[in-house]
């Protein structure tokens, strides 16, 4: 794998280039997690009209005709209203519980857990499934909580969108590029 530190900005890749995707209110469709866009994506999005570029890097990209800076923040067109609730997906449970076992609090090796088991009626919902490390749920096994003496530290529940991103905040992205952070974290609490 290339190591894209050594290489100026300008020169990288192109794949090295994401674009920050904003809804047309100009708030990240997503934070965690963060909704971002291949430059290719960004870019044949731009030629179909869909999107306003808010900001570009240095780097540009050429055809025999044509030359373009990679935009690093676009907006879309058109506002998509976010969905209420998520997708139940493994990757939002785990966000729903802060990517820590409701058992022990261990954030490695983790699986879900269902609180009623599936042997005794239990749904595979938001609302009876848990992030549980693999040593808790192989000592919970197939038991109810009360017999395994096992509770979870949060009562499970069908999460909104708006709490999951809240909850992704704590977990930020490896990389942020400096032309994304103005449109990043509109509501946290400023410094006095």
């Amino acid at each position: 794998m290339l190591n894209t530190a050594l290489i100026p900005p300008e020169l990288a890749p192109p794949e090295a280039h994401p674009a920050l995707v904003l809804n047309a209110d100009f708030r990240p469709l997503s934070y965690y997690p963060l909704s971002l866009w291949g430059w290719q994506d960004a870019v044949k999005a731009v030629f179909l009209e869909r999107v306003n570029i808010v900001s570009e890097y240095e780097r540009t990209v050429r055809s025999p005709s044509f030359e373009m800076k990679l935009p690093s923040v676009v907006s879309l067109k058109y506002y998509v209203k976010p969905a209420l609730y998520p997708a139940f997906t493994r990757f939002n449970l785990f966000l729903r519980d802060h990517f820590a076992c409701q058992y022990c609090g261990a954030g490695n090796e983790l699986t879900f857990d269902h609180l009623i088991p599936r042997a005794h009626g239990g749904m595979t919902r938001w609302d009876n499934v848990v992030a549980a490390c693999a040593p808790c749920n192989l000592k919970k096994g197939g038991k109810m909580p009360r017999d395994a003496r096992m509770w979870p530290a949060q009562k499970p529940y069908r999460p909104t969108v708006h709490e999951l991103h809240k909850n992704g905040r704590a977990f930020p992205p490896n990389y942020l590029h400096e032309s994304w952070l103005d449109y990043l974290y509109w509501d946290i609490e400023l410094e006095a």
